[in-house]
């Protein structure tokens, strides 16, 4: 049984910065990418950042230059420093990784997601 248990979120200031962490934990054999994603209320899940296991990165475009993504490996965690925070980036924050589980470590990795943190950014 694998969980993610995301961290970090609250409400800021427009311009203000926060700091969001992910961790799993479970039988896990390997994990691959790892990656963050907004959903705003009625809409779909979108990517915010990605982040193999090599340490090679996606950004959307909307936060480029803002954001990033980093991952140790050690301790099984993704985070998400958040820089420059504008209004926009209010939605809730997902936690994702690609995982291979213990049980099967010769089969294709599966996704597993977080609960979601909310982020709040006031103007």
């Amino acid at each position: 049984q694998v969980q993610l248990v995301e961290s970090g979120g609250g409400v800021v200031q427009a311009g203000g910065s926060l700091r969001l962490s992910c961790t799993a934990s479970g039988f896990i054999f390997r994990i691959n990418g790892m990656g963050w994603y907004l959903q705003a209320p009625g809409k779909q899940r979108e990517l915010v950042a990605n982040i193999t296991s090599g340490g090679r990165t996606t950004y959307a475009d909307s936060v480029k230059g803002r954001f990033t993504i980093s991952r140790d490996n050690a301790k099984n965690t993704v985070y998400l420093l958040m820089d420059n925070l504008k209004p926009d980036d209010t939605a809730v924050y997902f936690c994702n990784a690609g995982i291979k589980l213990a049980r099967n470590p010769w089969g294709s990795e599966k996704d597993y997601w977080g609960q979601g943190t909310q982020v709040t950014v006031s103007s």
